[in-house]
């Protein structure tokens, strides 16, 4: 198992929360679409967090770079939540066009904030912090706690 897998498979979780909220809203299941998009708010902060405050700042640690690629991801993150914001805010008036715009748009941002942490960032970081062995057991714990 890579030291970055336990993030790896939480993204998978993370968008089939999110299809599942974005499918009751495109049907107008509102209790269900607010179930899962809670859920799904949930586990992408903890997802969010964990990052953050565990794995990014020992890549940084680990090689010097602040204002590279954990950057990006940062600024990305914020992005991401102001988007799911959007979609809170139009659940709760129950309005499905403007759910969906915000739907829309971020996933196409977490599709590409996520093939670019899979396949940049988490190689990198697997290759650099290879000799922690905690850090795949405080990454799950993060995603599990935070």
């Amino acid at each position: 198992m890579s030291l970055t897998e336990p993030l790896r498979n939480h993204h998978r979780h993370c968008d089939e929360l999110f299809a599942e909220a974005e499918e009751a809203a495109s049907s107008n299941d509102w209790p269900r679409c607010e179930r899962a998009f809670e859920g799904f708010r949930s586990e992408l902060e903890n997802h969010f967090s964990t990052e953050e405050q565990t794995l990014f700042p020992a890549f940084e640690s680990a090689t010097g770079m602040t204002s590279g690629p954990t950057q990006v991801m940062r600024q990305e993150h914020g992005q991401m939540r102001a988007l799911v914001e959007q979609m809170a805010a139009a659940l709760q008036s129950r309005q499905a066009e403007p759910f969906g715009g915000a739907c829309e748009t971020l996933l196409i941002l977490m599709q590409q904030h996520n093939f670019k942490e899979e396949n940049i960032l988490y190689s990198m970081c697997d290759q650099r912090l290879a000799a922690m062995d905690d850090l795949p057991q405080r990454l799950a714990q993060g995603i599990a706690n935070a």
